[in-house]
């Protein structure tokens, strides 16, 4: 990825990097085992479950990019944002709205490689 300056830059090039719904769908477990071993952490009151969060959350979410995704996961060039882009992932999937997310972000990206038009000249015309 390219030196991005703002998250609402990062977001579309997080979303190309995450096209293939199995990735996303590994993402999306990974986050939930991840969570529940924070709220068992908790309530349980048994901390040795905090570790294992990461191991679930990077563990799937990894798989998903060098085993499906065939690509390099963002955690390694912008942390902060990837958290960030990765809960929203999360919260769009469960809500049912990261599937258009995907077609809208790669649409504007096909809109984006297309070649503006020239206007024609006057005198071409006649």
């Amino acid at each position: 990825m390219e030196k991005t300056t703002s998250f609402e830059e990062f977001w579309p090039e997080y979303v190309r990097a995450h096209q293939n719904k199995v990735n996303r769908t590994l993402h999306v477990i990974g986050m939930g085992l991840a969570l529940a071993c924070v709220v068992a952490a908790i309530f349980k009151k048994r901390p040795w479950l905090f570790a294992l969060a990461p191991v679930f959350a990077y563990g799937f979410a990894w798989c998903g990019h060098f085993f499906v995704e065939k690509n390099m996961p963002a955690t390694f060039s912008h942390p902060l944002y990837s958290a960030r882009a990765g809960a929203l992932l999360f919260w769009k999937t469960i809500c049912g709205e990261m599937d258009a997310e995907v077609a809208r972000v790669l649409e504007d990206l096909v809109r984006e490689e297309q070649p503006v038009s020239q206007p024609v000249p006057a005198q071409a015309v006649n």
